[in-house]
């Protein structure tokens, strides 16, 4: 290899960008009633970098979103570079009981979207309250399963695995939330972050062995 290779490939390398990690959601992203380091994204952010991961996450998530609301901001969220993308949509709907054949095809266009424009994408559900009717919890809930399935990409269950592993405890998971009980403190931010990492690195160590 000559010097002035060498060289190039050395500047290439001190120069390559980060991974931008685009988390489309709603204030469960957002980072609702918390300072702007303790949400989800900078935690997750912070998780990551402390993995070793060259990554940089974007927070493109809007309170009070629905499935609907993340399907329509598409556009504006892929106006900057995109390398990979979280969608974690759907509490929202859970609150106003939409349809979950609404929700499916509002995610179905998510999905397909990135598809189409080549971004990798994955993707977090919500276990759906029994008082709706089991028919609702069903369909709600296989809609994640079956679209991670059509698109092919990694699916994690349930975004609030922590408080939900508590409850089928027995245990109270107040200490874990803020006073509202729909939005997590910082301390649950971080217990989330510790359950979801993980998968989510695998997804972006994936990606990487791809590019290789």
């Amino acid at each position: 290899m000559s010097l002035t290779l060498a060289l190039g490939l050395s500047a290439g390398a001190a120069t390559a960008e980060p991974l931008r990690l685009v988390a489309l959601g709603d204030s469960l992203t957002q980072g609702f009633g918390l300072p702007s380091d303790e949400g989800f994204v900078p935690q997750l952010e912070a998780w990551l970098q402390a993995q070793g991961k060259d990554v940089v996450v974007i927070n493109a998530g809007v309170s009070g979103d629905t499935t609907a609301g993340g399907l329509s901001r598409m556009d504006w969220t892929l106006a900057e570079p995109v390398d990979a993308m979280l969608v974690i949509l759907g509490g929202n709907d859970l609150l106003r009981g939409i349809n979950p054949a609404a929700s499916r095809e509002n995610l179905d266009g998510i999905l397909a979207r990135l598809e189409l424009e080549g971004i990798p994408a994955m993707l977090a559900g919500l276990p759906a309250p029994g008082n709706y009717g089991p028919e609702f919890q069903l369909a709600f809930e296989r809609m994640f399963i079956d679209l991670a399935g059509k698109y092919d990409v990694p699916l994690y269950p349930n975004f609030m695995q922590p408080m939900s592993d508590k409850a089928d405890a027995g245990a109270s998971f107040a200490d874990l939330m803020q006073d509202d009980n729909i939005h997590p403190n910082a301390e649950g931010v971080a217990v989330i972050v510790e359950g979801i990492g993980p998968e989510i690195l695998a997804f972006l160590e994936s990606l990487s062995a791809g590019d290789s």
